[in-house]
C-alpha cells in the first residue's frame, strides 16, 4: 500500500499538531488540518494554523494553504502541500472519509472526536479513553513517558502546571493582563529582559517575568481575556528554537507514526 493514499485527518494546526502533520508528511502520508476561524495560537512561525489568517504557512519547507472547501483538499495534497480547512466541527469527514483521524487539539477534553469517525482515530493527551472515544492515547506530558502510547486508559491528567524549558515553568508563559485586544510591542524571535514590556492589553502593560528570546505571541489585535495564555518566552534564549518544530512536538509525531505503522502492519 502507498502510503500516499493513506489520508491523515488532524484536529488542529497548533505548534504540536504542526509537528505531528510535517513528521506524518514527510513519512509519505497524504495529511489535511481542520481548524477553526480564530485560531489563538501563539507559537505563529511553527503552526499551520497561521493559514487561517494567512493563506499559507510554510514550516520546516513543508507548505500548508488555506483551501475554501473539503472538495479542494485532494488537489492540493497532489500538489505536495497540506490542505488547511476551517471546519471546527469536522463535517467534512464523512465527505473524504479519511483512514486516520488525529485529534490534537490539545484542549485537554474532547470536544467531539468519535471512535467511528475513521478507521484508526488517535487522541493527543488528556481528556481521551482508548477503546472508548478514540482507539489510541498519545502522552503529551513532557517528561520519561512523553510520546508513549497508550492502547488502553488516558494519558496523565493535566496538572495544570506548565512543563519546565530551561529550568522554567509558570514565569516562561505570557498570560493577559486584561480583556481586551492584545498591541504587541515585540516580534517573535526578540531576546527580552526580565521586566520588559512585551505587550499592551487596553493600554494594561504585559511584562516579562523572566529573560531569553520571545518564542510564541499571539497575533496582533486579536481579542483576549485577562489570564488567558497569549505567549511564551524560552529561557534558553536560542532564536533558532522559535522557528523549528520543537522537540515535545516531534516526539508526539513519532507516537502517532509509531500508532499509524502498527495499524497498518494489522491490516
Amino acid at each position: 500500500m502507498k502510503l500516499n493514499n493513506i489520508l491523515v485527518v488532524i484536529r488542529g494546526g497548533g505548534d504540536l499538531a504542526t509537528g505531528v502533520a510535517v513528521r506524518l508528511f514527510r513519512a509519505g502520508f497524504s495529511v489535511m488540518i481542520l481548524e477553526v476561524d480564530h485560531p489563538t495560537v501563539i507559537r505563529l512561525p511553527v503552526s499551520f494554523a497561521r493559514a487561517v489568517y494567512e493563506g499559507k504557512a510554510i514550516v520546516e519547507g513543508v507548505e500548508a494553504v488555506l483551501i475554501p472547501s473539503w472538495g479542494k483538499a485532494e488537489d492540493t495534497i497532489k500538489q505536495g502541500k497540506i490542505p488547511v480547512l476551517v471546519d471546527p466541527e469536522c463535517f467534512c469527514i464523512e465527505k473524504i472519509s479519511p483512514a486516520v483521524l488525529v485529534d490534537a487539539i490539545l484542549a485537554k477534553r474532547n470536544l467531539g472526536t468519535r471512535i467511528n469517525q475513521a478507521s484508526l482515530v488517535i487522541g493527543l493527551g488528556p481528556g481521551f479513553t482508548a477503546g472508548e472515544d478514540v482507539d489510541v492515547v498519545v502522552e503529551t506530558m513532557r517528561g520519561h513517558n512523553l510520546g508513549r502510547v497508550y492502547c488502553q486508559g488516558q494519558a496523565a491528567p493535566d496538572t495544570g502546571v506548565p512543563g519546565e524549558v530551561g529550568g522554567e515553568s509558570k514565569r516562561r508563559l505570557l498570560r493577559a493582563p486584561a480583556d481586551g485586544k492584545i498591541i504587541p510591542l515585540h516580534q517573535i524571535g526578540d531576546l527580552v529582559k526580565a521586566g520588559e514590556i512585551i505587550a499592551e492589553v487596553e493600554r494594561v502593560p504585559l511584562k516579562a517575568e523572566i529573560s531569553g528570546v520571545l518564542r510564541g505571541l499571539i497575533y496582533s489585535q486579536s481579542w483576549v481575556v485577562r489570564g488567558m495564555k497569549v505567549g511564551d518566552i524560552d529561557p534558553r534564549g536560542v532564536r533558532e528554537y522559535c522557528f523549528t518544530v520543537s522537540d515535545k512536538a516531534r516526539s508526539l509525531g513519532g507516537g502517532v507514526l509509531e500508532v499509524i505503522c502498527t495499524y497498518l502492519t494489522k491490516k
